[in-house]
C-alpha cells in the first residue's frame, strides 16, 4: 500500500508522519451507485481519529450520505468519488480536526471541555480551538465517546506517534538525522516529560535492534491479481494430486497449534521453501505468488495458514521482513485468533532461530512494535498474550523467554492505558 505525508505540503521523504493513500471501490449503478472507501479504518488510525469522523466529514464537504458499519470495516458515500478527490477533501480535515495550529504537528488529541473541541498538541503544549461553526464540530460534540474510553483508532495512533517522536530524538529512525529539522526542533522540548521517562527500557531495546525501513512502500498494481472464482478454478486445477486431495476441508475451529502430519498446510509450507530454494532466498519470493498458492488451497482464510507463514517467510532477517510481509499478512490475518496464531508462530520461530542466533531475544521488543505498527495484531491481543506463558506453540521455557524480553512492550502498552485513562478523567 502506498504511503503519503500525512501534511502533503511537506516533500520530505523522511517526514515521519505517514498514512496510506485513500483507496476507494465503486459500487452499484445508477441511482443505487456508491463509493466504498476501502482503507479508511487503517488512514483514521495513522490521524489518531474515529473512522467516524473522517466519512462523516467527507459526506458534509460532498453534500452525500453516508453509511459506516466499523464492525465490518463498511465506510460508505452514495455516489461515485474520486480517490484523489476524496484525498483533496481529507487534506482539509487534516488541516481542520488534526493539526496542531501552532507547530502544524498532527501529534494531537481531540479534547472536549465546556462544549468545545480542542486539539491538545503532545509535540508543542498548545490548546487550540476546532471551529464550532464547521458541521462535523457539531457531529463530533453529540457523539462524545464514554469518559475514559477513547477511540482505539486514537489510543493507537497516539502511541505511534510518541513511538516516533521517542525514537527521533534518540536517532533512531530510517532516514538520518537531518530527514526533518523543522518538525524535530517542534518536539525537542517535550522530551523532558513523562513520556520520554517511561520508554526508556523500550528504546535501549530499540537501539539493540536493527535499523528497518516500517514505512516499507508496496504499490497497489502489485496486487491487481485476478481472484474471481473461475480465475481460481482454474489454477487449483494445476496443482499437484495430492493438494487438490485436500482442498475441500472444513473449518479449523478444533486445530491447535499443531500441524497434523502430510495437511495441506505442510503443502504450502514445502511449497514456499520450494520458491526460496529456487530464487536463491526467502526474500526474492513474491507475496503475492504466496498469497494466490494459499487461495488456490482454500485456506487464505485459515488461522494455522499464519503459523505456516510466520515459519517460512520470516528468518533471522525478521526485524527487516515483516514491513514487506506486512501487506500480504493483512489479508490473511482477520480476526483475533489469527493474531494469537501470528505471536505463537514468532515464538516458534524465535525458539528455532534461539539454537544459532543467540541475539534473536533482543529483536523481540522491535518484532512486536512492527506488528503492532502494521496493525497485524492488536493491544487487547498483545496484553492478553504477554499475561501468560503457554506450551501451544513452543516449549514452556521459550515461551517464557520470549515474554520476558516482551516486557518493555508491553509495559508500554498498559502504562499508555492508564495514562490515557488518567487524561481524560
Amino acid at each position: 500500500m502506498a504511503l503519503v505525508n500525512i501534511r502533503r505540503d511537506v516533500s520530505d521523504d523522511f517526514y515521519r508522519y505517514k498514512m496510506e493513500r485513500l483507496q476507494t471501490k465503486i459500487e452499484g449503478k445508477g441511482n443505487g451507485i456508491k463509493t466504498v472507501v476501502v482503507n479508511l479504518t487503517s488512514v483514521a488510525a495513522s490521524l489518531a481519529r474515529p473512522g467516524a469522523y473522517v466519512i462523516k466529514f467527507f459526506g458534509f464537504e460532498l453534500g452525500a450520505q453516508t453509511n459506516m458499519d466499523p464492525k465490518d470495516d463498511r465506510w460508505i458515500i452514495n455516489g461515485a468519488h474520486d480517490a484523489a478527490k476524496l484525498q483533496d477533501h481529507l487534506d482539509g480535515f487534516i488541516n481542520k480536526f488534526v493539526l496542531c495550529k501552532k507547530c502544524k504537528n498532527p501529534e494531537t488529541d481531540v479534547v472536549i471541555k465546556d462544549n468545545r473541541i480542542l486539539l491538545d498538541c503532545k509535540a508543542c503544549g498548545q490548546r487550540s480551538d476546532v471551529d464550532l461553526r464547521l458541521k462535523l464540530s457539531g457531529f463530533i460534540l453529540k457523539n462524545q465517546p464514554k469518559k475514559g474510553k477513547k477511540d482505539k483508532a486514537e489510543r493507537k495512533a497516539a502511541r505511534k506517534a510518541k513511538q516516533n517522536g521517542n525514537a527521533e530524538k534518540n536517532g533512531n529512525h530510517s532516514g538520518g538525522d537531518d530527514g526533518s529539522d523543522n518538525v524535530s526542533n517542534e518536539n525537542g522540548d517535550s522530551g523532558e516529560n513523562g513520556d520520554a521517562d517511561s520508554d526508556d527500557e523500550l528504546r535501549k531495546m530499540q537501539a539493540e535492534a536493527p535499523e528497518v525501513n516500517v514505512e516499507a512502500e508496496v504499490k497497489d498494481h502489485e496486487w491487481a491479481v485476478d481472484m474471481s472464482e473461475e480465475a481460481v478454478k482454474a489454477r487449483q486445477a494445476q496443482l499437484p494430486d495430492e493438494f487438490k486431495q485436500k482442498l475441500i476441508i472444513g473449518d479449523d475451529d478444533d486445530e491447535d497449534g499443531e500441524g497434523a502430519g502430510n495437511t495441506v498446510y505442510d503443502g504450502l509450507g514445502d511449497w514456499i521453501q520450494e520458491q526460496a530454494n529456487e530464487k536463491g532466498g526467502i526474500d526474492n519470493v513474491d507475496s503475492l505468488d504466496i498469497y494466490v498458492k494459499a487461495k488456490e488451497m482454500g485456506i487464505e482464510s485459515k488461522h494455522r495458514t499464519v503459523l505456516v507463514l510466520v515459519q517460512t517467510i520470516f528468518n533471522e532477517n525478521i526485524a527487516a521482513q515483516v514491513p514487506k510481509r506486512a501487506p500480504m499478512l493483512k489479508q490473511v490475518i482477520i480476526s483475533d485468533r489469527h493474531e494469537r496464531a501470528l505471536l505463537g508462530g514468532t515464538e516458534r520461530l524465535v525458539g528455532h532461530l534461539l539454537k544459532e542466533h543467540p541475539d534473536m531475544i533482543s529483536q523481540v521488543v522491535k518484532i512486536l512494535q512492527l506488528y503492532y505498527h502494521h496493525d497485524l495484531v492488536s493491544e487487547e491481543v498483545a496484553l492478553k498474550w504477554g499475561s501468560k506463558a503457554s506450551k501451544k506453540y513452543t516449549d514452556l521455557s521459550t515461551s517464557k523467554k520470549v515474554r520476558k524480553a516482551a516486557e518493555p512492550f508491553l509495559t508500554w502498552l498498559k502504562e499508555a492505558d492508564e495514562e490515557e485513562s488518567s487524561e481524560e478523567e
